[in-house]
């Protein structure tokens, strides 16, 4: 039972695509019904068995641009050929409930909601290497070759920002993933061990050699490879 006038935590999911976020939060909320997941808004079309007003608000592009217009927004971002956008005030209203509120939205959007919510936590999931991360989006069979060319391009710009999160959780096996994700979120002891800080003297160099790779189109895989091995 939540105290009387307690804040609820919010909670921000980042991955590229491919990597299992949605997934991992939605074995999360089936293990832990008291987080709630905030619905967001996309101009995308549904994928099979997504539901209205459950996994996203399926909008038109004039409503969505009328939403931004009137600042109803937390954040908003364009990606891979659709707009999303997170409503402030469901937000808001859930954590003066006392209601904990995960965000799934790209690094972006993440660094955005943290300028307005600096106590936000955020976590960001990677794949345990580029070459699994595409064997997945090849497996949704939801993507052509190019769409799939892409999001890897993009996967390589989004995980060079994961040392701007609070905490890194490699997606290798499922089952342990989740328990990393269930061990951030419940503020559990073993949680320390993910934080980005604790990892960093290990990946840093790593990261600004993506980072110098991204700028001529060479990411190695290497370090995918040193992330699995600590």
């Amino acid at each position: 039972m939540k105290e009387k006038n307690k804040i609820g935590k919010l909670f921000i999911v980042t991955a590229p695509s491919g990597a299992g976020k949605t997934s991992l939060v939605k074995a999360l909320v089936e293990l832990c019904p008291q987080i709630k997941i905030s619905t967001s808004h996309t101009t995308r079309k549904p994928r099979q068995g997504e539901r209205e007003g459950v996994d996203y608000y399926f909008v038109n592009n004039d409503t969505f641009e009328i939403l931004k217009n009137n600042g109803e927004f937390l954040e908003n971002a364009e990606c891979h050929g659709a707009k999303y956008g997170t409503a402030m005030t469901p937000v808001e209203e859930n954590l003066r409930a006392g209601k904990d509120i995960i965000l799934e939205i790209d690094y972006q959007g993440a660094l955005n909601v943290k300028k307005v919510f600096s106590d936000a936590i955020s976590l960001f999931i990677v794949p345990p290497s580029m070459a699994v991360l595409k064997e997945r989006l090849e497996g949704r069979g939801q993507n052509s070759n190019a769409e799939i060319k892409g999001r890897m391009a993009a996967a390589k710009e989004e995980i060079s920002h994961l040392e701007k999160f609070d905490y890194v959780i490699i997606n290798e096996k499922f089952d342990q993933a989740l328990c990393d994700l269930k061990s951030v979120l419940s503020d559990s002891p073993e949680s320390i061990n993910l934080e980005t800080t604790r990892q960093k003297k290990f990946f840093q160099s790593l990261i600004n050699s993506i980072k110098s790779c991204i700028k001529s189109n060479q990411v190695r895989l290497i370090f995918f490879g040193v992330l699995c091995w600590m």
